[in-house]
């Protein structure tokens, strides 16, 4: 058999097929338009001699700074200098990214390459979708690994051996992500936790888990935890993916809240508790028992500052020598009052706050205000086996301490009222109406036991002239001295009141004639004394003291037994001043004449 032509010989490609001749190659058209991808057919100069439909169409949409761009490109791949790469046309439709693929062409029988190349296929593949796929997936995972990093969440991850392989990089509670990684989470549990409660250790899917961990500070701190447990390809567990989220400040906010809303409730019940009082001298005793019982604590003591006022005066009609400190106003529990004075002492004299140890209790003391004024101390006592004061205690104590301090001014206002309307302006003793009721008191008393008492209607003598040659402010310094001799000859149980002008009114309680004889022969020596020096020139002030005693056995009323003092008086005043008169009994008709047995 003889061979066959030799390869140099043989005709390529068939002469049945269209071609395109480059010189040293041909291509074969229909092949190329088969080609659903541009392809570009460069001779060794780097001049495109064909191309298929689908370049001829992207060459006809391409504009002529990115035709210059293409020709340099095939210049260089068609003398052998680059044979791949990316290609990003800017067609009217957008961006287009393609893959540039060069082959080399094969000499074409009997022809041969010059020095400068033999031309090449460029084919350019469309990757503009497959790009732009990756590159969103890209920034995706880099958009989730922001919002990871940036968000108050940490991601983590354990393995099999229930140790932490990935922290998110900025750490968590306190810890950087390289002192957490290689750790155990139990590291992190609260003394007493297992891990049966850790989503770390998990073997079912946790959703929205809440526990508390350990900050790196030591303090405790809330996380929501979400997780997922990992199993290998043989379904062994292999650990845990998960993340946490740090809820400590919603849940102290929460909390403050909560403690917020009881404080409220605690408050608007008291206040409820005061309005429902007619009489603000219970208020302070139904106060303690509210706040005692509302705290849960063993006793509850309120102190009120008493009232600096000068005309302040006790039940007898006395001016309180002691006001302007504190007294017990309101007390409910076992410890009695008395317990408390050091402490009050302690509050008084500046602290906001006072707690102690007292008696086997822990104390908490806050001073009660009004317009920014101390006006109390409220004081509460917690048996020592119930832990100290937390600072929710602390305030509502102090908010409590608030509404106190308002109770505290309605009593003291009370008083003043209720003290201005039964007291004398100028004396602080008894008016007429306050001496007349306690004096009616006093004599209902008297009929149902013994003991009895006695009415002196007491006229300062000469008054008149002193104001006369002095003024009125000599004249009212003249009763100031009046009154204070009188209660420094009466006891505590009596009562003194001015009546009006010149004239006074004492109730010797429980004193028979003798003694309220011998009482008023001693005021009116002693005013002989006191007031010597307070006269008017010529006409000595002086007392003139009518007497009257009830009679056992006769129902006579206050009118009644005014009247025969006050006849007694007239009398003492007739016989020439400074003197006293005693009225006789009362008859059936009414009051006796005053009896002549006065100095």
């Amino acid at each position: 058999m003889s061979p066959g032509p030799a390869p140099d010989s043989q005709q390529y490609p068939p002469p049945d097929t269209e071609s395109i001749d480059l010189g040293w190659a041909r291509l074969d058209t229909d092949a190329l338009a088969a080609v659903d991808a541009p392809v570009v057919g460069l001779d060794s100069d780097g001049v495109v001699r064909t191309t298929n439909p689908a370049a001829e169409a992207l060459l006809a949409s391409v504009e002529t700074p990115q035709l210059e761009a293409l020709g340099r490109l095939s210049r260089e791949i068609a003398r052998g200098g680059r044979v791949g790469g990316d290609l990003v046309l800017d067609l009217p439709d957008g961006p287009r990214r393609f893959k540039v693929l060069s082959l080399p062409l094969a000499l074409a029988p009997g022809k041969r390459a010059d020095a400068a190349g033999r031309g090449a296929l460029i084919v350019l593949d469309d990757v503009t979708l497959e790009h732009n796929l990756r590159a969103a997936l890209v920034e995706s995972r880099q958009r989730y690994k922001d919002f990871v990093e940036i968000g108050s969440d940490f991601a983590w991850e354990t393995d099999a051996h229930g140790q932490f392989t990935f922290v998110s990089p900025k750490g968590a509670l306190g810890y950087s992500a390289e002192t957490l990684v290689g750790c155990d989470p139990y590291d992190l549990a609260l003394e007493g936790m297992g891990t049966d409660n850790l989503p770390f250790f998990t073997r079912q899917p946790v959703e929205e888990a809440e526990l508390w961990l350990q900050r790196a500070d030591g303090a405790a701190a809330c996380v929501i935890a979400t997780a997922a447990p990992l199993f290998d390809q043989r379904g062994r567990w292999s650990g845990v993916r998960g993340v946490c989220r740090d809820v400590t400040g919603e849940r102290r906010r929460s909390i403050a809240q909560n403690q917020a809303r009881h404080r409220e409730m605690a408050l608007a019940h008291m206040a409820r508790a005061f309005r429902d009082l007619i009489q603000p001298d219970e208020m302070l005793a139904v106060a303690a028992e509210k706040v005692a019982r509302g705290l849960g604590v063993t006793a509850c003591h309120i102190f009120r500052l008493a009232g600096a006022d000068p005309a302040a005066v006790s039940e007898a009609g006395r001016h309180d020598a002691g006001s302007g400190h504190f007294m017990a106003g309101g007390s409910w529990g076992a410890l009695p009052s008395r317990a408390a004075e050091p402490i009050v002492q302690t509050v008084s004299e500046g602290a906001d706050l006072l707690e102690v140890s007292e008696q086997g209790h822990r104390v908490l003391a806050v001073p009660t205000r009004y317009h920014q004024r101390i006006n109390g101390v409220l004081i509460v006592w917690r048996a020592a086996g119930r832990g100290p004061w937390s600072e929710d205690d602390r305030l509502l104590v102090a908010d409590i301490a608030e509404q106190i301090g308002i109770t505290n001014e309605q009593v003291a206002q009370h008083e003043f009222m209720l003290r201005i309307s039964r007291t004398d302006a100028l004396t602080g003793l008894f008016n007429r109406r306050a001496f007349s009721e306690e004096v009616e008191r006093r004599l209902q008393r008297a009929e149902h036991a013994t003991g009895g008492g006695a009415l002196l209607y007491v006229d300062l003598d000469n008054f008149k002239p002193v104001n006369d040659q002095f003024g009125h402010q000599k004249g009212d310094a003249v009763l100031i001295r009046v009154r204070e001799l009188l209660l420094g000859h009466t006891r505590p149980t009596d009562l003194v009141a001015r009546l009006g002008g010149d004239e006074f009114a004492i109730w010797l309680e429980g004193a028979d004639r003798a003694v309220a004889e011998a009482k008023a022969q001693s005021l009116i020596e002693a005013a002989a004394t006191s007031l010597a020096n307070e006269s008017a020139t010529g006409q000595p002030l002086s007392l003139s003291i009518g007497l009257a005693l009830p009679m056992p056995g006769v129902r006579e009323d206050l009118n009644a037994l005014a009247h025969r003092a006050d006849e007694a008086m007239y009398a003492a005043k007739r016989a020439g001043k400074a003197a006293w008169r005693t009225a006789s009994d009362p008859g059936p008709g009414g009051p006796g004449a005053p009896a002549d047995d006065g100095p």
